[in-house]
C-alpha cells in the first residue's frame, strides 16, 4: 500500500516538512487572533486545495464553519475525514451545504447569516483540459469570473475582514484560457479592494491532487492500465498540506490587494515522466517504456499478475495551452521577498476600473449570447483585455489523449 503523502515529501517536493511551517510558527498569534472564534464560510472547500484551507484553519479554532460545494461526496469524505483525525479541531457550528455559491440558497444563506469574516473561495475551473470547444469556455470563464462578480457583489453588502479567491501560476504570462480566466479574476478581485480586504494567491501544481496526473497514476495503477505522461513539461509541485497552508497564510496575513506565491527555485521543477519514474521505483516496479497507446494498452492487457515491467508512454506535449515552465510573476510588478521565510508577496497590482471590467463583462455576455460564437471569437476578446495573453491553437486538448 503506497502512503502517499511520504511518497510526495521524498520524491517529489523533497521536503520532509512543509515549507511553511516557519512561517506559521512565526504568525501564530496573529493567526490566532484573526481566526479563534471567527465565522468562516468556505467556497469550493471539498476539493484538494480547499479542504487543505479546512484542515490548516481549524487548528486555529473558528466558532462556525460552513462548507458550500457541489460535490456532495467530496464533502461527505471531507467531514468524516476531519472527524476520524486525531486532535483536530471541529467547531459545534460546523455545517456542509452540497450547491453552487450562485444559487439563490447560497445567497439566503449568507443574508441570513449577516455575512461572515472570513470567506475563502476555491470554486474554479482548475485544469487546462478545461479548454476543449465554445462550450468548455464558456462554462470555465462563466465559473471562474462572472458567477464569482456576483459573490463580490454580495460581500460588498456584509464586508468580512478577510476574503481569499485562489488564483493559479498560470495566471502570470497565461498561454491557455484558464490561466487567461485567473488573470482576469485576479483583475476583478483586486477592483474591490475600496470595500473589503482582498489577497489572492499564485501557487505550483499540487501534488496528486483530485484529477491531477499525477493522482491519475494511482487509478492506473489500480485499474492495471498504462500510464502516460509528458516528458517536457517542467512543474513546480507542493504538497496537498501546503497548499492549504499557503492560502492560509494569503487569506489572513496578507494586506489588502496582495498576491502570494510560495518561494520555489528554477531547479526545484519536475517533470511528469520523472514523478512516474520514480513512484514505479518505489513500488518496486520498472518501467516499460511503449512508443504508443496501443502498444502500451496491449501489454497491460496481457502481463501476468506478478509482472515487474509495467507499460508507460512518454511524449513530447502537442496540445493546446501547455506551457513549458511556470512562473509566478511577471516583470513590472512590485514583489516583497523578505517579509515571509517561505513566501514571496506582490505588492503592487495594477488595478482595472470597474468600469473596464464592466465593459469586458458586457462583451463576453453579449458574445456568449451569439449562436454562432466560436472558441477563436472568446481568445481574441481575451487577448484585447489581456495584452500579454500569448495562445497559440494546436487543434488538439488534453481529452484525446491517454
Amino acid at each position: 500500500m503506497i502512503n502517499i503523502n511520504q511518497f510526495i515529501s521524498t520524491h517529489v517536493t523533497g521536503r520532509a516538512s512543509s515549507m511553511f511551517r516557519k512561517d506559521i510558527e512565526n504568525h501564530a498569534d496573529e493567526l490566532r487572533k484573526e481566526i479563534e472564534g471567527k465565522r468562516v464560510c468556505v467556497i469550493g472547500g471539498a476539493g484538494s486545495i480547499g479542504s487543505s484551507f479546512i484542515r490548516a484553519i481549524l487548528r486555529f479554532r473558528p466558532a462556525t464553519l460552513v462548507v458550500v460545494d457541489l460535490n456532495e461526496n467530496g464533502l461527505a469524505e471531507l467531514t468524516r475525514d476531519i472527524r476520524s483525525t486525531q486532535g483536530m479541531y471541529v467547531p459545534k457550528d460546523y455545517r456542509a451545504y452540497t450547491l453552487n455559491f450562485a444559487d439563490s440558497i447560497f445567497e439566503r444563506i449568507f443574508r441570513e447569516e449577516r455575512g461572515f469574516d472570513i470567506v475563502a473561495n476555491f470554486s474554479a475551473h482548475k485544469h487546462v483540459r478545461s479548454e476543449k470547444d465554445k462550450y468548455s469556455v464558456q462554462a470555465l470563464i462563466e465559473n471562474n469570473v462572472l458567477k464569482a462578480k456576483k459573490l463580490l457583489d454580495l460581500l460588498k453588502e456584509f464586508p468580512p475582514s478577510h476574503f481569499f479567491c485562489v488564483s493559479t501560476d498560470k495566471a502570470a504570462n497565461p498561454v491557455n484560457i484558464m490561466g487567461a480566466s485567473k488573470r482576469v479574476m485576479e483583475d476583478m478581485i483586486m477592483a474591490y479592494t475600496p470595500w473589503f480586504k482582498v489577497t489572492t494567491a499564485r501557487f505550483a501544481n499540487v501534488a496528486f491532487s483530485n484529477g491531477s496526473l499525477p493522482a491519475g497514476f494511482i487509478e492506473r495503477l489500480m485499474k492495471r492500465q498504462p500510464l502516460a505522461a509528458p516528458s517536457d513539461v517542467r512543474r513546480y509541485f507542493v504538497s496537498p498540506e501546503e497548499s492549504g497552508q499557503i492560502c492560509m497564510l494569503a487569506c489572513i496575513l496578507g494586506r489588502n490587494g496582495e498576491i502570494f506565491f510560495p518561494k520555489l527555485r528554477e531547479d526545484q521543477m519536475i517533470t511528469f515522466s520523472t514523478i512516474c519514474d520514480r513512484l514505479l521505483t518505489y513500488l518496486g516496479l520498472q518501467k516499460k517504456e511503449c512508443s504508443s497507446d496501443e502498444e502500451a494498452k496491449a501489454f497491460a492487457a496481457t502481463m501476468p499478475a506478478n509482472s515487474t515491467e509495467y507499460p508507460v508512454v512518454y511524449f513530447q506535449s502537442d496540445t493546446t495551452g501547455e506551457k513549458g515552465y511556470e512562473e509566478f510573476y511577471v516583470p513590472g510588478e512590485a514583489i516583497d521577498m523578505e517579509r515571509f521565510a517561505s513566501l514571496g508577496v506582490v505588492t503592487e497590482v495594477k488595478s482595472r476600473t470597474m468600469a473596464e471590467l464592466d465593459a469586458f463583462f458586457r462583451e463576453l455576455g453579449e458574445l456568449f449570447h451569439k449562436p454562432d460564437f466560436t472558441k477563436a471569437d472568446v481568445v481574441q476578446a481575451l487577448k484585447r483585455f489581456l495584452p500579454n495573453f500569448e495562445h497559440e491553437e494546436k487543434g488538439k486538448n488534453l481529452d484525446q489523449k491517454m
